[in-house]
């Protein structure tokens, strides 16, 4: 199982890097939530972040709001994805873990570190793939450096 759940990171890891975020809500159920958060928000409980879509709708919705309506200096994304470890298993639900960091590289400057965290996943099988009920980014950094504009 944690190969699978290995590859599903790894799919979607590629996916992002090489810049087809449009395809990110297939790897989700219709009822998801998607949230990105600090390492502090997530620890006290507190429900802010940086990114909270509640339902694959609004997931799709805030793709089509970046793609179509803001302006933002054009980057490139490398997720080294490690760590993966399947918390629990309960019927048809799995809980996963995995560390994250990704790098970002502008046109004009050396790649640096941007996200440094972890996943926390709920996943459930689906027409027998692996598809995210929940997942939550927690990032050790507090603030990001540039604007976060896509799903990591």
């Amino acid at each position: 199982m944690r190969h699978e759940i290995r590859d599903l990171y790894d799919e979607v890891a590629d996916l992002l890097d090489d810049d087809r975020v449009e395809a990110l809500p297939g790897y989700f159920v219709d009822d998801c939530v998607y949230r990105i958060t600090t390492r502090e928000n997530h620890d006290r409980g507190l429900p802010g972040g940086f990114m909270y879509c509640d339902g694959v709708a609004m997931l799709r919705d805030r793709i089509l709001a970046i793609r179509e309506t803001q302006v933002y200096e054009p980057r490139s994304w490398r997720h080294f994805v490690g760590g993966v470890h399947v918390l629990g298993v309960e019927g048809d639900t799995i809980r996963s873990r995995a560390n994250v960091l990704v790098t970002e590289s502008m046109s004009d400057e050396d790649p640096r570190v941007f996200i440094v965290g972890r996943y926390l996943d709920t996943l459930v099988r689906r027409e027998g793939k692996l598809r995210f009920k929940e997942r939550i980014v927690v990032c050790d950094n507090h603030y990001v450096r540039r604007s976060l504009i896509m799903p990591v």
